[in-house]
């Protein structure tokens, strides 16, 4: 996959909006897919906490490693299951398990390394964002970008509904599940109208989800 020529700063963009999931009080922390470690570096400042990251691309996981404490340089499968088990408060995936050729799997083994009361923030693409609905649907037409949703380098699709049952499928307990970085375009009024508000998830380019280990019923 073409991870060498993304557009300059793909690799620095700092998800601020995905620090509103942050608990206060968590100390461990793993960042998946850390890219130079510049969020991760705030939260380690935010929460005086322990960060750790995972980074796929060598030049932005030696950046990563200057600022935190721990850096794995490679693919996170070659890296998850060697993680200390029962460890971390928070795992963050942005951005990152569309990019895996098996995100379950991961996720299971994710679950393994958080500890008591620990929760997997992620956020992920949404395949049924306007746009791309509108390519499909009346343009008939299904291509790839160098960014975005449709980034040539996404190997899995997701909707709000996919997602959730992701997660639930793996045994863990959906805390929060929300639409981010809507568009401020007018056309997903007009889906609303025609379909009398049934499709408010088009508006929103990703959703981002807090989960935790269910409890045994």
């Amino acid at each position: 996959m073409d991870y060498e020529n993304k557009p300059k700063g793909y690799y620095d963009n700092v998800r601020l909006e995905m620090l509103q999931f942050l608990p206060n009080d968590a100390k461990r922390v793993l960042d998946v897919g850390c890219g130079n470690g510049a969020f991760a570096e705030i939260i380690k400042e935010k929460n005086k906490a322990e960060v750790w990251g995972i980074e796929y691309m060598k030049t932005h996981g030696v950046e990563a490693h200057k600022k935190l404490d721990n850096v794995y340089i490679g693919k996170c499968e070659d890296f998850v299951e060697s993680l200390p088990d029962n460890y971390f408060d928070v795992i963050y995936c942005n951005d990152v398990l569309e990019h895996l050729v098996d995100p379950y799997w991961v996720l299971e083994i994710l679950k393994k390394k958080l500890s008591n009361g620990g929760i997997v923030i992620s956020s992920l693409p949404n395949v049924r964002f306007y746009k791309t609905f509108m390519r499909l649907l009346i343009n008939k037409d299904w291509r790839y970008e160098d960014y975005g949703v449709m980034d040539r380098t996404h190997l899995r699709f997701f909707t709000k509904k996919s997602i959730k049952r992701m997660y639930e499928e793996l045994g863990f307990e959906v805390v929060k599940h929300i639409g981010i970085n809507k568009s401020k375009s007018i056309k997903p009024y007009l889906f609303h109208l025609l379909t009398f508000f049934t499709q408010l998830d088009m508006q929103y380019v990703q959703f981002a989800t807090v989960a935790k280990i269910a409890d045994e019923k």
